[in-house]
């Protein structure tokens, strides 16, 4: 539905071909890799869409409604925005929409989507949202290196080559987010006083959104210019526009993903249409004149066409915002008629890993969640002859 034979302007026809091992074996898209490798990382696109939709819903979410969310917000919000933007028969393709490698696919969308799932499922427990501190520090360091590491997949991979763009998009895309973490821990000094690891990986991950749908597209001195931009709008939006706006204090993004990834994306897209280089266009998009930034256009006398493009990419950005609040919104009325979106208070009480009969740190004596756990059981089983009553149970 994303990349097959155009059903309509916005979405490919359903169809299992793709699975077979005659197309499998194929060349891929640009002919330069096999299509099993071009599935495989549009697969992971599309789950790195919605592990970034539950970072708004996290500590609250049912996860039986969260088991039906997934695969029909992914058949009826991600596949119509990839075929729109990606596809050469999507429409916002074919009228020029730049985005390099998810920039509105995936981040935009996610952030969308997910601010607007968190209004339908509800906020956590008022502890939990005046005090929720990260797990562990440490951790969420060592998960951003992996993080701004495989980025390098993330936009590198976008042309499906070993060529020239996607080198250029690798080296953008650390010249941004290296760019944009500077800038967010400074604005942390500034205004707090003091740096912080979680300002740090912030900044980072505005960063790496920023330029992905630019990242092939732009000069290394126009990625570091979107870096700054990264690193400050999303910064401004999350600890000053957040707190004075009474729908974002309302409605609860768990993890700010509407801030570090919609308002980052969404950036980096009407960024791309000032920015985008002609050489570097052609490179990806083939020798269209149609792709130029507006900077550019004006330096060739040709503002008309550097406004059109920025004029597409802020439709672009319209699309899919109108798209993700509609269909998400659809998707959580629909599933609230069969599960509750939201945990019970007793539920919420416990813990949302707790009632699976998980704690993230169980310590002596204090591990009785565990008993609970299917995994757990044949091990209390064993250690104790007194049994608990999942072992009476069983």
């Amino acid at each position: 539905m994303s990349f097959g034979d155009r059903l309509l302007p916005f979405v490919g026809r359903p169809d299992l071909a793709a699975l077979d091992q005659g197309f499998l074996t194929q060349q891929g898209f640009a002919g330069a890799y096999p299509a099993a490798t071009l599935l495989f990382f549009q697969f992971v696109f599309a789950a790195i869409t919605l592990i970034l939709v539950a970072g708004s819903l996290l500590g609250r979410v049912n996860f039986r409604a969260w088991m039906l969310f997934v695969p029909l917000w992914l058949t009826f919000s991600y596949t119509i925005g990839a075929f729109s933007l990606w596809s050469p028969n999507g429409f916002l393709f074919k009228a020029g929409v730049m985005d390099f490698a998810g920039g509105y696919v995936i981040h935009l969308s996610s952030g969308i989507a997910g601010f607007t799932a968190a209004y339908w499922v509800g906020p956590r427990t008022a502890k939990d949202r005046e005090t929720f501190p990260p797990n562990n520090i440490l951790l969420t360091l060592a998960g951003a290196g992996l993080l701004w590491m495989g980025w390098t997949g993330f936009n590198g991979g976008a042309p499906y080559a070993a060529n020239i763009d996607a080198s250029v998009a690798v080296v953008n895309t650390h010249l941004c987010t290296a760019t944009s973490l500077l800038v967010w821990l400074c604005l942390d000094c500034l205004v707090f006083g003091r740096p912080s690891v979680i300002g740090a990986v912030q900044g980072m991950i505005t960063g790496l959104v920023c330029i992905t749908p630019a990242a092939g597209l732009v000069q290394a001195w126009a990625a570091m210019l979107m870096g700054v931009v990264s690193g400050s709008v999303p910064w401004l939006t999350m600890m000053v526009l957040h707190r004075r706006c009474g729908l974002l204090r309302r409605v609860d993004d768990t993890l700010a993903v509407l801030h570090t990834h919609g308002v980052a994306g969404s950036i980096g897209g009407v960024m791309t249409g000032v920015l985008a280089e002609p050489r570097l266009c052609r490179l990806f998009f083939g020798d269209d004149p149609k792709y130029v930034g507006l900077a550019y256009a004006v330096k060739d006398g040709r503002a008309e066409a550097g406004l059109r493009q920025v004029g597409v990419q802020v439709a672009g950005v319209v699309f899919v915002v109108v798209l993700n609040v509609v269909v998400t919104s659809a998707v959580c009325l629909v599933v609230r008629m069969i599960v509750p979106l939201r945990l019970g208070e007793e539920q919420l009480a416990a813990g949302d890993d707790a009632i699976h009969g998980e704690d993230a740190y169980a310590v002596w004596g204090d591990g009785e969640t565990y008993e609970q756990s299917v995994h757990g059981n044949n091990h209390a089983m064993m250690s104790n002859p007194m049994a608990s009553k999942a072992d009476e149970m069983i």
